[in-house]
């Protein structure tokens, strides 16, 4: 008999990006969501917005609300983990940018969803983990191969949504892309396809136990490439800027972001322009059972995002 899909899900970092897109797909295949938040309160608002980068191929609208359970989840707080795994079957698990010590915090939840017979666990690492040590998510790989928890990791690359996020500000009120990336050329993934990925693999799990995906855009594009795009959609004139090493530190900390958020997002860049995230990878189309999204769609998808 085949293997049967969770009953609940609990979906970390269930108000950003990903954890939305998640959300919404696990819910558009009948399946019951929990959302795992800090702040239980802020999940309802978050997911009535709308975004569009929550959908994909076209779709419109925000995850339900209405039928999703919110609970309370602190990563630095064990005491936590129990009542919000109560009653799940199956977990996604993502970490967040803030968390770089994961044995006390997401290797914990991992071994406390062992202890509550969770039966699969989707982890989202990041491209390259598997064999990277420096990046945190790789500590999380291992503890999850030398578990007793099935479970399918997703190893997206560099997400399109950076343009919405990281971008939008220089986009919108500059009119260029300023990153140290030189030509590099990107295989942008979009963060809707990523979360009908997961949702994919938790319907199927039997299909995807013990897997380990790399999950790209269809095809590499370089920002030149993009801020042509942007110029086309928007109607204006956006340029690329490649920024120094010096330059970009000083224009984030003149945005005035953490310290931690200014080193993470320019070794980020850096590895772009050593090749990072160049390769296009058949896995996410697979998963889909269609193209994943382009980058021009996306574009046209977020225009509202970057108008005055």
């Amino acid at each position: 008999m085949p293997e049967s899909s969770p009953a609940r899900v609990l979906v970390t970092g269930a108000t950003g990006n990903v954890g939305r897109a998640t959300i919404r797909a696990l819910q558009d295949r009948g399946i019951a969501v929990r959302g795992a938040v800090s702040d239980p309160s802020t999940l309802r608002h978050r997911l009535g917005e709308a975004p569009g980068d929550q959908r994909g191929s076209g779709d419109e609208g925000p995850p339900t609300s209405e039928r999703l359970e919110a609970v309370r989840l602190d990563f630095y707080d064990p005491s936590t983990f129990g009542p919000a795994l109560d009653g799940c079957d199956a977990m996604f698990l993502l970490r967040p940018p803030a968390i770089s010590k994961v044995k006390s915090t997401l290797n914990l939840l991992v071994d406390e969803a062992a202890r509550r017979g969770v039966r699969h666990v989707v982890f989202l690492s990041v491209e390259g983990a598997d064999t990277n040590r420096v990046v945190p998510h790789h500590k999380v790989e291992v503890h999850l191969l030398a578990g007793t928890v099935p479970w399918t990791i997703l190893r997206p690359g560099f997400f399109a949504q950076n343009l919405t996020d990281a971008y939008r500000l220089d986009i919108r009120d500059d009119d260029r892309i300023y990153v140290p990336a030189g030509d590099a050329e990107v295989a942008f993934v979009d963060a809707a396809d990523i979360g009908e990925a997961a949702a994919t693999a938790f319907a199927d799990p039997a299909t995807h136990r013990a897997k380990g995906y790399t999950l790209t855009g269809p095809a590499t594009v370089t920002f030149p490439e993009v801020a042509s795009m942007l110029s086309e959609t928007l109607g204006r004139s956006i340029r690329y800027e490649p920024a120094s090493l010096v330059g970009y530190l000083r224009h984030l900390h003149r945005r005035q972001l953490p310290l931690a958020q200014i080193a993470v997002q320019t070794v980020l860049h850096v590895g772009l322009r050593r090749g990072a995230s160049a390769s296009v990878d058949p896995a996410l189309p697979e998963l889909l059972g269609r193209p994943a999204g382009t980058m021009a769609a996306f574009i046209e998808r977020e225009r509202s995002t970057w108008l005055p």
